[in-house]
């Protein structure tokens, strides 16, 4: 379908399938309030690298006064899509389907250079791919255990290779065994619903633990587990960058495969797969066989803290005795306007004191494959957040997506305050177990 309609219309930069739409960006009255909570503006203090600079850019492409050349897409890549514009945004501006819209036209319509091409193409048809990503589970546990990792970075030789490589070292996490959870987790106790759990993808293979931890926490609250064997990779990074039509095909692979589990809601623990399940009935909203269905399944989705904080807890909270930084993930906090539901949970463990961030709005520099493709700005934003969280000496850094934990883990290493950053679900799960926090690390 977006092929057919993807034409030129006249002089303008965007094709006719999908561009900007007119009426969102007719709402942006330019009046400033997006540019102390966006990352890049934050950064550089340069207009057009702030949202209400994008829509300018937007509208002149769409006008035909812009080319979409190498400059102009280059203010686009250099979003993060944090989305933190948008609650600071007094008009309403719906800035996260103008970026995407955007990007699936750069997507279309502009050439990048074939080593670029490549890098993005590699990311995408691995990160995306919890198959593949599993087959390098296995070379990489080798890589970190056998010396060569340590090897690689005394002598240098990281910086012989693409700037790509060392990106990924860094953020490469202490690989485990990992766990294959089961495709049933039956309710304690009385059963309160049938809930499907969301796996992800470098959650699955590289924070099994999290998804255990989730299964655990679901079920000692009363709540039957599904975890569809045949669910892969849910699109989020693939319509985050503007890669629409893959994004659109796993979106029907996972409609589908929910579908069959019969489930009464679809939870989610990673924050960028969250945001975006729930915005399939905008990604399919041409598809006349998934339309409906989509809205359906938006309606099931919630973040694993939204489902808990619904009921009394049933399940008993040991002590932790621990200092605990709270990191916002954007894409919880922004896109889902989920905040006070994981703070709400973590009060709920004695013996936990929880510490705010300075910035809380501000990206850690994460965003999807952002600290892969733009690693300079994700690097300056993941240590100004590590130099927030040090003077607050927490034992402890907790958070609600793969992707934040992975970005300052990497920061906090930076900075020489290497701590153990962990996801929200894991402490209530150690509390209800009555495991120590030393025991997660």
């Amino acid at each position: 379908m977006a092929s057919e309609a993807a034409k030129p219309v006249s002089s303008r930069a965007f094709d006719a399938h999908h561009p900007p739409a007119q009426e969102i960006m007719d709402k942006c009255v330019h009046c400033g309030f997006c540019l102390p909570v966006c990352p890049t503006y934050v950064l550089w203090h340069e207009e057009m690298d702030s949202p209400r600079g994008r829509i300018y850019l937007m509208r002149m492409a769409q006008e035909g006064t812009a080319q979409m050349n190498s400059e102009w897409v280059g203010h686009f890549d250099a979003c993060l899509g944090c989305m933190a514009c948008m609650p600071a945004c007094p008009s309403g501006v719906d800035y996260g389907k103008l970026i995407e819209a955007t990007r699936a036209q750069i997507g279309r319509n502009y050439s990048r250079s074939l080593a670029e091409k490549f890098h993005r193409r590699l990311l995408f048809e691995t990160l995306a791919r919890p198959d593949r990503l599993n087959l390098l589970r296995w070379p990489l546990l080798a890589y970190q255990n056998s010396g060569a990792r340590a090897l690689f970075r005394s002598a240098g030789l990281l910086k012989l290779l693409p700037r790509f490589v060392s990106s990924m070292d860094a953020l490469l996490p202490k690989l485990r065994n990992g766990t294959e959870l089961a495709e049933l987790t039956p309710a304690q106790g009385e059963k309160r619903k049938r809930v499907g759990l969301l796996l992800g993808c470098v959650q699955r293979v590289f924070f099994s633990e999290v998804n255990a931890a989730t299964a655990r926490v679901l079920a000692a609250e009363g709540y039957e587990v599904v975890a569809p064997r045949q669910q892969s990779c849910c699109g989020a990074l693939l319509v985050h960058a503007g890669e629409e039509e893959q994004a659109q095909q796993l979106a029907r692979a996972t409609i589908d495969a929910f579908e069959r589990a019969n489930v009464d809601y679809i939870i989610s623990n990673a924050a960028g797969c969250g945001s975006s399940i729930k915005e399939y009935s905008h990604l399919l909203r041409d598809d006349p066989a998934y339309a409906e269905r989509a809205k359906r399944f938006a309606a099931k989705c919630r973040d694993i803290t939204e489902l808990l904080v619904e009921c009394p807890p049933r399940a008993a909270r040991k002590p932790i005795r621990a200092r605990a930084a709270f990191h916002d993930s954007c894409h919880l906090q922004h896109a889902q306007g989920v905040r006070a539901q994981p703070r709400s949970l973590l009060a709920q463990i004695p013996g936990l004191e929880l510490f705010e961030l300075p910035e809380s709005a501000i990206c850690c520099g994460s965003a999807g494959i952002y600290n892969l493709v733009q690693p300079e700005a994700a690097n300056e934003l993941g240590d100004r957040k590590a130099s927030f969280i040090a003077p607050l000496q927490p034992s402890v850094v907790v958070t609600g997506n793969p992707g934040c934990v992975l970005q300052l883990r990497a920061a906090l290493e930076r900075a020489k305050h290497p701590l153990p950053v962990l996801h929200t679900i894991q402490l209530l799960d150690a509390s209800i177990r009555g495991a120590s926090l030393e025991s997660l690390v």
